[in-house]
């Protein structure tokens, strides 16, 4: 987004960020987190162009504009307030060697202005409207968001199209930007002990699949970037036929279809560039890096790699590994916090557990802990490896289960507490090429696991040859060193994934 990185802690203690797309994992600064590759099943188009295809969600509507572009609109009518967001299927998984960051780099650029919107024109009028206003990069999409009152929403649709077909990218912009971006990686990542651990860890984690990049982009591909880079992307992959609009509020369904097509509807689509999917090799025995980076304390991350959610009924590790950190890190007391961080023989500071199953490509289960004063990181590795090693021998207890999955239904109902975050769900499921339509069966899938398919995928995925182990190794932080100070442009909110 146009700021930060990912903070490199993955707890899941405040409840389950499946179903997913937690609101939270959304919006945090994000570094990049581990995403996918595969490409996403094919949808049936609606029968016919523009026509409502119903919903199995209460109150959300789906249709499709003749140029095919998809729009979904889910109706709460507790407030006067609409969230307007726009979802285009291309983030950094999408980019080529010696390009990388150009995704965030022309996220940007989409506020620097059209024939009719000049150079951060967009932002004022947004302002202007009594709205906010953002967008966020990941490895698997880019997204623009507005939130308005909802008498202007009609404004903000036509705002959005404009940008989407008459960007305007010029060397004289792009320039000053570049520096705004190259300074945001700076301080996001270069700065940040924990995010470079985290971006050498994906860069040994996978061998094929671009989730090994950042999505911020390497800085030697920052630095020979041009603006035809930008543009050719904004060609390749800002065409109504790759973009999904989402809009949850108090609205009219079909009020909203009618102003979709005076705005989106008129704008003209054209053919995608091929998608090239990169299996990763099979990893024959653990992977370990040490980086050092200055800071206070030392750390270690372990990364596995784990199946991402494909078919929402067939696939059944993925829930099982999900429900398998919160049993570890999904609340308070859970295992970890419990055995390795309370307590007069406290072995860490800090524990955490994460899995994200909802992406395009690869998904990792990660682990990680901070020593606490006396101990070390190989202490720390072997205490994670040992709570894992045990649920695979001894598997879960029921009271377990049924404390977590009552986070799990928690988790929910405060994600869809407001329209943004409903907007987030429905997007964030889109992306990762499941549907809107999934998600009430998929939190339906969490609940229904079971201690057998939980013991089953400790055993299964928690070995050698799938796991890469990150150790910081702290240097003195000079403290002469001058913080750094955003520069004009980079925002506070928001972030990379």
């Amino acid at each position: 987004m146009r700021s930060s990185p990912r903070s490199v802690s993955h707890s899941g203690r405040t409840g389950l960020r499946w179903a997913g797309i937690a609101l939270a994992a959304a919006l945090l600064a994000g570094e990049a987190g581990a995403q996918d590759l595969a490409s996403a099943p094919a949808r049936q188009p609606a029968a016919v162009a523009g026509a409502k295809v119903g919903a199995s969600q209460a109150d959300t509507h789906e249709y499709r504009l003749a140029n095919g572009l998809r729009l979904i609109v889910k109706e709460d009518h507790r407030a006067p307030t609409v969230a307007h967001m726009v979802w285009y299927r291309a983030g950094s998984l999408d980019e080529h060697n010696g390009t990388t960051g150009v995704a965030h780099m022309l996220e940007h650029m989409m506020f620097k202005g059209t024939k009719a919107v000049g150079p951060g024109e967009f932002s004022r009028r947004v302002a202007a409207l009594g709205g906010r206003e953002n967008a966020m990069t990941t490895r698997d999409f880019t997204m623009y968001f507005q939130q308005i009152e909802k008498s202007r929403l009609a404004d903000v649709m036509a705002l959005e199209a404009d940008r989407m077909a008459n960007l305007q990218l010029t060397d004289k912009e792009f320039k000053p930007e570049m520096n705004v971006v190259k300074e945001e990686r700076r301080m996001r990542i270069d700065d940040s002990a924990r995010a470079t651990v985290y971006e050498q860890m994906l860069a040994v984690l996978f061998n094929a699949s671009p989730y090994r990049n950042p999505t911020i982009g390497w800085p030697s591909d920052l630095d020979t970037m041009t603006v035809q880079d930008a543009q050719d992307w904004y060609h390749k992959w800002y065409t109504p036929n790759n973009a999904t609009v989402v809009i949850t509020g108090d609205v009219n369904p079909d009020e909203v279809f009618r102003l979709a097509q005076r705005t989106y509807g008129k704008l003209k689509p054209h053919a995608l560039p091929r998608r090239y999917e990169q299996d990763e090799p099979k990893q024959v025995g653990v992977k370990r890096i040490w980086v050092k980076a200055p800071a206070e304390n030392p750390y270690v991350v372990l990364a596995y790699k784990t199946p991402p959610l494909r078919d929402v009924e067939k696939d059944i590790d993925p829930y099982a590994l999900e429900v398998l950190s919160a049993v570890l890190d999904g609340y308070d007391n859970a295992r970890l916090p419990n055995l390795l961080v309370k307590g007069e023989k406290r072995l860490a500071d800090d524990v955490n557990a994460g899995y994200d199953g909802m992406n395009r490509g690869p998904s990792i289960f990660l682990l990680d802990g901070v020593p606490a004063d006396g101990h070390t990181t190989a202490e720390i590795e072997q205490a994670l490896r040992a709570q894992i090693d045990r649920i695979a021998k001894e598997g879960v207890t029921e009271a377990e289960l049924k404390r977590v999955k009552a986070q799990v239904v928690a988790a929910q109902i405060y994600k869809r507490d407001s329209v943004f975050g409903q907007g987030m769900e429905i997007g964030m499921a889109e992306m990762s090429g499941l549907s809107w339509r999934d998600l009430d069966r998929v939190l339906e899938k969490i609940k229904s696991v079971t201690p057998a398919q939980i013991q089953q995928v400790a055993k299964t995925y928690f070995n050698e040859d799938n796991l890469v182990v990150a150790t910081l190794l702290p240097q003195p932080i000079d403290p002469n060193k001058p913080a750094r100070k955003p520069v004009p442009g980079m925002r506070d909110e928001g972030g990379l994934r």
